[in-house]
């Protein structure tokens, strides 16, 4: 589902908020895929994509940090949106159920990011678009890696739920999206109204 377009204006009227937490997503997303490759030390698949997932995340926070400094932004903490909490709150306890629910959220944050780059490109500096655009293929296969590794986990795990919890996690993220936030970030939803 496409976001509202409030939200490219926001995105543009706060370039700086939107770099700044850019960064910091980056910097989580290689977190968590650290995080799964150390509670499931069993899955060698898992392993390796989250091995590669991470470094390429770390090595986007570092070429995010460097846009900044050529803009003048300084990186500094900001609070985290409530996107990826509102996700998360509905992941099952039990595993392997657990680790299906995650690898599901994965996959519509990197989603989500894709698109959200993709629809920013046409609105930006041509040094801005360009990182941009090398970052949707990126974010497309991340998509596509956490989405594989669901559906096998799932199946390897008697999990016959798995695409009844894709639908349910598109409905979550569809909903988190299209909510007024009152603060901007790169997976807040529509802007508050003045």
């Amino acid at each position: 589902m496409p976001h509202p377009d409030a939200w490219i204006a926001a995105a543009l009227e706060h370039q700086d908020l939107l770099l700044i937490d850019h960064a910091q997503c980056e910097k989580k997303a290689a977190s968590t895929a650290m995080s799964l490759m150390y509670r499931y030390v069993d899955r060698p698949l898992l392993l390796t994509k989250m091995s590669q997932l991470a470094r390429e995340e770390l090595l986007h926070f570092e070429q995010v940090i460097k846009v900044m400094e050529t803009r003048g932004v300084t990186y500094r903490h900001l609070s985290a949106s409530r996107y990826a909490e509102g996700l998360r709150r509905h992941v099952r306890t039990e595993d392997p159920a657990r680790l299906v629910d995650i690898l599901i959220i994965g996959a519509y944050i990197e989603a989500r990011s894709c698109e959200r780059f993709a629809r920013l490109i046409p609105h930006l500096d041509a040094e801005l678009a360009k990182f941009y655009r090398s970052l949707v293929k990126s974010e497309g296969r991340h998509f596509e890696d956490y989405l594989m590794l669901a559906r096998r986990y799932a199946e390897e795990g008697g999990d016959a739920q798995v695409e009844a919890r894709i639908v349910f996690f598109a409905e979550c993220e569809a909903d988190l999206i299209n909510r007024e936030d009152s603060e901007f970030r790169f997976h807040s939803g529509l802007p508050c109204a003045a």
